[in-house]
């Protein structure tokens, strides 16, 4: 899924990710969809797109990350994510609640 826009590094890169995924056992697609991701969040931070989300540009990069939250499973969504998810939904009071209460107003 190398895309044109890539750099030659950014294609090894991605080429590493994937394989790497799939000796850990992870599924062809799942393994190229991550791979791309992740590729595309460090082309972010490291200004090599158009267009970047904040949360693609303020998070830790990829490879900091994976080293700080292995092992400690999935922390889930984000503040920012859930935030996000409240206004679409129109929930009032958004701004002032924590991580832990907007997850329980969006888990109903």
């Amino acid at each position: 899924m190398p895309q044109d826009a890539w750099s030659p590094k950014r294609e090894r890169q991605y080429e590493h990710i994937k394989e790497g995924l799939k000796e850990r056992g992870a599924g062809e697609g799942t393994a190229k969809e991550i791979a791309a991701r992740t590729v595309n969040k460090v082309r972010a931070q490291e200004g090599e797109t158009k267009e970047a989300s904040r949360t693609s540009v303020e998070d830790l990069s990829p490879g900091r990350r994976g080293g700080l939250r292995s092992h400690k499973g999935s922390g889930g969504r984000t503040y920012d994510q859930l935030r996000n998810e409240a206004k679409e939904r129109g929930i009032k009071g958004r701004s002032k609640m924590t991580k832990r209460q907007l997850e329980s107003i969006l888990s109903r």
